[in-house]
């Protein structure tokens, strides 16, 4: 037996064949190839070989774009493959190098020979094992989360990969923020943006929605407007629908089958009102908005003046920092000294940094965390066929993209007694701004880009901003903000707080 096994060489040591098995681990098949087992030596280096080409083509192909993985991650087809994948690669692996050894060592080796090269075997199977441990366990992971946050999708919808917004210039979405606490019930929805995204520039409109909108008109014929009807419609603020919907879902929800029926309420409620068809919703719980930013390293911002947070007098010193999950909940939460449209453009410039700074290196480095954390905070509406368009569109925000605000707060809008049509208007005259500048700029795409702040819709030459941020006043006219406040300065100090009926750059509004 022992020389049919060392037919094509002397016989091996003990040293000797750990070292072949050891070579084996690193060149599957060499060992067979050793001892005269060609057949099955070369089938399992050309397998080998196979697959390390196979992995070279994909690296080729992916050429270090993470948005590309990023996008594979999300994929469920993808995903079971890739865990299917590893998990035979490691058994096939680890087989070959038990075999190895066992095929190679010497039939009367001592027991301390035996006992070492099982442990070294041991020690090279783990050395394969683990690394395809974590890739399961990874793609377990993000299946989990996929399934788990985002909606399966209707059968019925065709989705095209190569068209998956189905023709429209622009994709809409609503983010919500909702705050809960253990001493009240329910959940309140006190921050809402709709964001309004060109799928070919990724130029952004982020309108900001105060919290306390009041008598918010619904659509016509559902059961929440014959309960509340015009003229004065809902009898609380905007950021009660959510809770006044969930409170009673099957009476009161447009769609009760849908998967949040509040927040798909609350949607479809604001879409109404602001004459955007919303596409999708995506809500946070602003507790868990601390673990999502632990999970990317934290955000780094500017504060201009101090903001006082928290229930024991900390405050978020004036300078450059990179805020923790806690820091940065309050830094878009906090009203101390302040009022809720100030806290709505922090919210607004926090968006902002975390589009920025969210780059997919970051994300994926940090996967397991930011799964975990996604899985608990997050609602969506967004089918999981659409997800990997989304991080492509994501990334075409961040690199090419500009953002521009515009907050519907006083005193352009009247919160106690809106004004539903011109609050279309505003919202009808910002997008259609940011589609005209594309058009303007087109023919000459290869000159420079202008980034003066924002010109008027009459064509007249803005503002010129003052050291504080705002618009200077000229002589004895006072700025809309004076108007409204009373106060001397020309401008509000807080970042993000817009005043004016334009859309404002968020380089211009964030620090």
């Amino acid at each position: 037996m022992a020389e049919d096994r060392l037919a094509q060489g002397s016989p091996l040591s003990s040293g000797r064949a750990l070292l072949w098995t050891i070579g084996s681990a690193i060149l599957p098949g060499i060992a067979h190839l050793r001892i005269g087992r060609r057949a099955a030596g070369w089938t399992i280096l050309i397998l080998y070989v196979t697959l390390v080409a196979a992995g070279v083509v994909g690296a080729v192909l992916l050429q270090g774009n993470l948005t590309r993985s990023a996008q594979i991650l999300v994929q469920g087809r993808w995903l079971l493959t890739t865990a299917v994948a590893a998990f035979g690669i490691a058994v096939l692996w680890m087989t070959v190098i038990v075999h190895s050894w066992v095929i190679t060592r010497p039939p009367q080796a001592r027991w301390f020979a035996r006992f070492g090269g099982a442990a070294v075997v041991l020690v090279l199977c783990a050395a394969i094992a683990l690394p395809a441990g974590a890739v399961i366990r990874t793609a377990h992971t993000a299946h989990d989360t996929v399934s788990s946050v985002f909606e399966e999708g209707d059968d019925d919808e065709e989705h095209d990969a190569s068209d998956p917004w189905n023709g429209a210039d622009r994709v809409n979405a609503l983010l919500i923020g909702a705050d809960s606490a253990d001493e009240r019930p329910g959940a309140r929805t006190d921050s809402m943006m709709a964001v309004s995204i060109d799928v070919e520039y990724g130029d952004t409109v982020i309108i900001g929605l105060p919290r306390n909108l009041e008598n918010v008109p619904f659509p016509e014929g559902t059961a929440l407007a014959e309960r509340y009807p015009r003229p004065y419609g809902f009898d609380e603020l905007l950021n009660q629908v959510y809770q006044t919907v969930d409170d009673n879902p099957e009476e009161l929800a447009l769609d009760p089958d849908a998967s949040d029926p509040a927040a798909d309420t609350l949607t479809k409620v604001i879409g109404n009102f602001t004459g955007l068809e919303l596409d999708y919703y995506a809500m946070v719980d602003m507790q868990g908005f601390e673990d999502l930013i632990d999970a990317i390293g934290g955000v780094e911002v500017h504060i201009d003046e101090p903001i006082p947070y928290g229930q024991e007098g900390e405050v978020l010193e004036a300078g450059d920092h990179v805020l923790d999950g806690h820091e940065a909940l309050w830094y878009g939460r906090s009203r101390i000294n302040s009022d809720d449209y100030a806290r709505m453009g922090r919210q607004g410039c926090l968006v902002k940094y975390v589009a920025e700074q969210a780059e997919p290196g970051r994300v994926l480095s940090s996967f397991q965390e930011l799964a975990g954390a996604t899985k608990r905070t997050l609602r969506t509406d967004l089918p999981q066929s659409k997800v990997p368009a989304f991080i492509d569109l994501a990334e075409l925000v961040n690199e090419k993209g500009e953002m521009r605000a515009l907050q519907l707060s006083p005193p352009q809008v009247k919160t106690a007694n809106p004004d539903w049509e011109e609050i279309r208007t505003l919202i009808d005259d910002a997008v259609q701004e940011q589609e005209d500048r594309q058009a303007e700029e087109e023919p000459s795409s290869g000159e420079e880009e202008d980034t003066a702040p924002d010109s008027t819709q009459s064509g007249e030459e803005p503002s010129q901003p003052s050291p504080d941020g705002g618009e200077e006043s000229s002589g004895d006219e006072f700025t809309e903000w004076q108007e409204y406040t009373g106060l001397d300065e020309p401008s509000p100090t807080s970042p993000g707080r817009q005043v004016g009926d334009d859309p404002t750059s968020l380089e211009s509004l964030c620090p």
